[in-house]
Parts: structure tokens; C-alpha cells; sequence
């Protein structure tokens, strides 16, 4: 089955590598194809950029940069602005465009569009107010002024499931600071940040701006394009999300040139249910803190830890909820659940699972994939789960609920450390005592309290210990792109 993108979509999708406002073929002229994960077919032949096509980029980043910097916040705050406008009134056709590539159901892509949007409008209206400081200094013998000012180029590496989010999460603090920036976007799923930067590149084309304030390198190569960038002292900021792993060896490259760095990293999130929550509310909060985008998410829930008392409610509630799921094409109409992102994904969600049954873990409901072709995988419920098992030590970024049982609130807290990342936590309690010891004692970046979303444009966005460093989101996610400068007058 092939579902062709809308005619405003296919004709209006570049394909090259952006740099100082020109898209162009890879020096090398090498492509690589871009597929659609819920039939396999290509979408595009898409340039596969190298280490010369990201030193051009950053040389008009670079070049770029001393007059963006300079730019009125005034006129920086209308360019983001009218993107924000472009990118609602283009909703359709963008959904349309992270469907095709990304897989999840239109209604959650249309979800991404209006989130990252709203990233871009936040910051169109933070960049006309940069935080400083003038006082007098204790001492009574000078005053003190502190500026803040642009970091300068910055990289940004972006992942595959959220095309649009994660490209407006960075880009748009970047341009409200006065940064330039250079843009690796995910092998998987170039396609929707180009269709971003190309509306980004006609803005400021348009309003006589330089037009190497945003670039784009798309590889199937992400060191090829990393590697030489933070080996140049041009470049002065890094900002990653993906993987923990990937994110320690760009912090080891960036360390020699002393960059910024800002790093979204792997998670591990628990959802605590506790005796005393409102376990229909539980359900659904579960449903989609776990469920969005086939449980690909850096903050979807990954270890359901419930107390005794409660887990056969939970439990079954959950399998029911996730029987009533519409496993398809995220464009076929009534979908609720898309395709993973590829063959290797469902490889290893299949042997997760395999291996807790094998351990003694129960089957509510899924537990294998449909007949069809495509990346899938059933949404599944286990209970019986040994909390030892790579099923809950392990990020598994697929549609799988394994539930734990706990005693009390002490174990709760010490099964919801037990791991090395912290980005976020869920948790379902009527108890505002027990909302701020959790609030205290559990070791993750944000906590959502009987809801199943923590994201906002105006909220920091972050983890602690191995889930990363800084935070997107919010005055946080400005202060990223800015250095203080500190005046004694």
C-alpha cells in the first residue's frame, strides 16, 4: 500500500543541503533514501552530506553570524513570529509530511505541529527580553552591570521522532539569542526539517536578512558531519538530543574546543501508581504518557511501578485501554497507533518481550507483530515482570507497558531510582505530602502529577545524571544560547 503525500506536500519538499540560503546537491553527490516506515516504499532521494558540506555550512554560519547578532531583538521576534504563522497556517501539510516519514497517526502529528509551533512563538516573544542585571556593588565602589549576548554558530543534532519539535526546540532559541546555526537532522526523518528551514530561508531572504543564519546538512553519516564541526573553533555551541551513548562521545569531541553543550539524553521514565490514585484517571494518563508515536519518545513512560493493592485494576484497565488501539497507517483514517521507525526497532522490542515471557512475565494483551507489512509492533501489556529484566532496566522505545508491584512509598521511590537516567517521572496519588516528597526524593528533571504530559514551550525540558545537561524550554532554553557578561562600572 503506498500513500502519496498532498501534491502541496511532494513539490515543495527539498532535497539538498541548505547552506547561505541556496539548497545544492552533496559535494560528493551522493543521496540516500528517505522511506516510509508503515510500507517500506521511498519518499525521497535526499543529498547526503559530508565533512566538506559542513564546513561550507559553518563558514556561512560564521559569516552570518556578526550581523544577526546585531539585528534588532524587535526584528528577530517578527521573523520567528510570522514562522510561527507560516507553520500553523501550513498545519496539514506538515503533518502530512512527519506521517509520511515518521509513521505516528495524523492526529498526533498535527499535535507536533501546534507543539513546535508553540516553541517558535514562545521564543519570538523572548527575544525581546534578554535578562540583565545593574546594581551596586556591595562594596559601595562601583556598580555592576551584566549583559547577556549571543553564544555564537551553534550545531544542533536533532533526532527522528519529533522532526518538528526538536527542530523548533532549538532553532528558535538559537535565532531569538542572535545565534547562527547549523543543522544535522536525523538520517530517518530529514524531510520535515528541511520543509521548516525552507520556510525559515524565505522569511529572512524576504526581510533582507543574511540568509546564512540557517543551515542544513542532512547525512547518512552523522559523524562525518559532527566530527569536523567540533574539531572548528567557529563553532562554539553544541545542542543534542538522541541517545546517551552518542551523546558521551560528542561531549568527549566538544570538549578540547571548550563548547557549550546542551545534551538531551536517554530516559528511563517511571509511572508510580500509588494505592490511593484515581486508577480510571491512572489508565488514561498511562495511555499516553506510553502511547505517543508507538512509545518512541525520550519521556514515555517505560516501567509502570504500582502498588500491590491496585495492580489488577491497573492492570486490566490498561490491556483494555490498549485493545481498543488501531494498529495502521498513521493517514488511514481512525489509526491511533503507527509503525516503529524501522526493521531494527521492532527487531528489539520482539526480543525484549521474548525474553521477560521467557523469564515468567505475563501476557495481557499483544505481545507480537501484526501481519502486515510495515515496521509494527501490537501494543502489550505484561504484568509478573522481574524489575531486574532488561524489559525495565533498558529504554525501550516501543508500544510495551511492563508492570511492577511495590509495597510502599519507600520502594517506590528506590524501584523508580534503581537506573541511571533521570529525564522524567509520572505519578498518580491524591496525597499532596507524598506529591513533595517525590517532588524531593525522585531523581528525574520534571515530574508530571496525575498527568501523562509534562511537555510546554514555557517549561524547562531536561533530565539529570545520564539523561543530559540544560534544558530546552522556557527562559532556560534562551539562557542556553546567551553568555553572561559582566561589566564593573
Amino acid at each position: 500500500m503506498t500513500i502519496a503525500l498532498p501534491p502541496t506536500v511532494a513539490s515543495h519538499v527539498p532535497t539538498g543541503i541548505l547552506v547561505d540560503g541556496d539548497w545544492r546537491p552533496a559535494s560528493s553527490g551522493r543521496t540516500f533514501e528517505v522511506a516510509d516506515p508503515a510500507t517500506t516504499d521511498t519518499l525521497f532521494d535526499v543529498a547526503d552530506g559530508g565533512e566538506r558540506d559542513a564546513l561550507d555550512a559553518l563558514t556561512a554560519a560564521n559569516a552570518a553570524f556578526p550581523v544577526w547578532r546585531a539585528t534588532p531583538p524587535r526584528e528577530r521576534s517578527e521573523l520567528l513570529r510570522a514562522v510561527f504563522e507560516t507553520l500553523t497556517a501550513r498545519t496539514e501539510d506538515v503533518a502530512a509530511l512527519i506521517t509520511a516519514e515518521g509513521g505516528k497517526p495524523l492526529a498526533e502529528s498535527r499535535a507536533e505541529v501546534a507543539y513546535g509551533a508553540d516553541y517558535v512563538r514562545w521564543y519570538a516573544e523572548e527575544a525581546v527580553r534578554f535578562p540583565g542585571l545593574a546594581r551596586r556593588a556591595p562594596a559601595g565602589s562601583n556598580h555592576q552591570l551584566v549583559l547577556r549576548r549571543a553564544v555564537g554558530p551553534a550545531l544542533l543534532v536533532t533526532p527522528w521522532n519529533f522532526p518538528i519539535a526538536m527542530i523548533a526546540r532549538k532553532v528558535a532559541p538559537a535565532l531569538a539569542a542572535g545565534c547562527t546555526v547549523v543543522v544535522k537532522p536525523a538520517r530517518l526523518t530529514p524531510l520535515t526539517t528541511a520543509f521548516v528551514a525552507e520556510i525559515i530561508r524565505a522569511e529572512l531572504a524576504e526581510r533582507g536578512l543574511p540568509t546564512g543564519v540557517v543551515n542544513v546538512v542532512p547525512s547518512s553519516s552523522a559523524s562525518s558531519i559532527s566530527t569536523p564541526l567540533l574539531a572548528d573553533r567557529r563553532l562554539r555551541k553544541l545542542s543534542f538530543t538522541g541517545s546517551t551513548e552518542v551523546g558521551a562521545q560528542l561531549l568527549a569531541a566538544a570538549a578540547p574546543n571548550i563548547l557549550r553543550t546542551s545534551m538531551e539524553l536517554g530516559g528511563n521514565a517511571p509511572f508510580l501508581v500509588f494505592e490511593d490514585a484515581d486508577i480510571p484517571a491512572a489508565v488514561q494518563g498511562a495511555l499516553a504518557a506510553k502511547m505517543r508515536n508507538s512509545g518512541q519518545t525520550c519521556v514515555a513512560a517505560n516501567r509502570f511501578l504500582v502498588h500491590r493493592s491496585v495492580a489488577q485494576e491497573f492492570t486490566e484497565g490498561l490491556a483494555e485501554a490498549f485493545r481498543g488501539l488501531v494498529v495502521g497507517h498513521g493517514a488511514e483514517p481512525g489509526t491511533t497507533v503507527g509503525p516503529l521507525i524501522e526493521q531494527a526497532a521492532v527487531d528489539r522490542v520482539e526480543e525484549v518481550v521474548a525474553q521477560a515471557v521467557d523469564a515468567g512475565a505475563r501476557v495481557h494483551v499483544g505481545g507480537e507483530r501484526p501481519r502486515r507489512t510495515g515496521y509494527f509492533y501490537a501494543p502489550t501489556v505484561l504484568d509478573r515482570v522481574d524489575p531486574e529484566h532488561r524489559i525495565v532496566t533498558e529504554e525501550i522505545f516501543g508500544p510495551v507497558a511492563p508492570v511492577v508491584t511495590f509495597g510502599d512509598e519507600e520502594e517506590a521511590i528506590e524501584l523508580a531510582n534503581r537506573t541511571p537516567f533521570g529525564l522524567v517521572a509520572y505519578a498518580y496519588t491524591r496525597d499532596i505530602g507524598r506529591v513533595m516528597r517525590l517532588a524531593d526524593r525522585v531523581e528525574a528533571g520534571m515530574l508530571g502529577v496525575n498527568r501523562g504530559m509534562v511537555s510546554d514551550a514555557s517549561a524547562p525540558f531536561g533530565g539529570v545524571k545520564h539523561s543530559g545537561l540544560g534544558r530546552e524550554g522556557g527562559e532556560a532554553g534562551l539562557e542556553e544560547y546567551l553568555e553572561p557578561v559582566y561589566v564593573a562600572l
